[in-house]
C-alpha cells in the first residue's frame, strides 16, 4: 500500500476492517473512501464512519435507530451510507460482521451499475 498522510481515526478504521481484506482508505470530497479488496463500502467524514447499505443490510441500521449520510446538511439529499452504531464501532467482532455486509451491498451495487456507452 503507497504510503499516505492519514489521521488517527482513518487508520484506526483501517485496523478494525483489516480481517476483511485490503483496505485502502482514498481521499475524496474532504472526507475518505474505504474500499476494501477494490470495492468501495465506507465513508468517513468528519470522524465518522458510514458503511454501504442497501435493501439487504438497511433493516439493522434501522433497527439501531441509525440514520443515512446526508453530504449537504441543508438539503434533503440522501446517500446509500449510514452511520456504523457506536456499540458496532466497540465491538471488534460486530464491526467485521456489518463490515463484510457493508462489502456484499457494494458488490451488489456494482452490478447494478449500466456500463458507459
Amino acid at each position: 500500500m503507497k504510503v499516505q498522510r492519514h489521521d488517527d481515526f482513518v487508520l484506526h478504521v483501517c485496523e478494525l476492517l483489516a480481517p476483511l481484506g485490503e483496505v485502502r482508505p482514498k481521499r475524496m470530497f474532504g472526507g475518505w473512501g474505504v474500499y476494501v479488496d477494490e470495492v468501495f463500502m465506507a465513508i468517513i467524514a468528519d470522524d465518522t464512519l458510514w458503511f454501504k447499505v442497501d435493501d439487504g443490510n438497511r433493516p439493522a441500521y434501522e433497527a439501531a435507530g441509525s440514520q443515512a449520510f446526508r453530504p449537504f446538511p441543508d438539503r434533503d439529499t440522501v446517500m446509500s451510507y449510514w452511520l456504523v452504531p457506536a456499540d458496532v464501532m466497540d465491538d471488534r467482532l460486530a464491526i467485521v460482521a456489518w463490515g463484510r455486509e457493508a462489502i456484499a451491498a457494494g458488490e451488489r451495487a456494482r452490478t447494478k451499475k449500466r456500463p458507459r456507452r
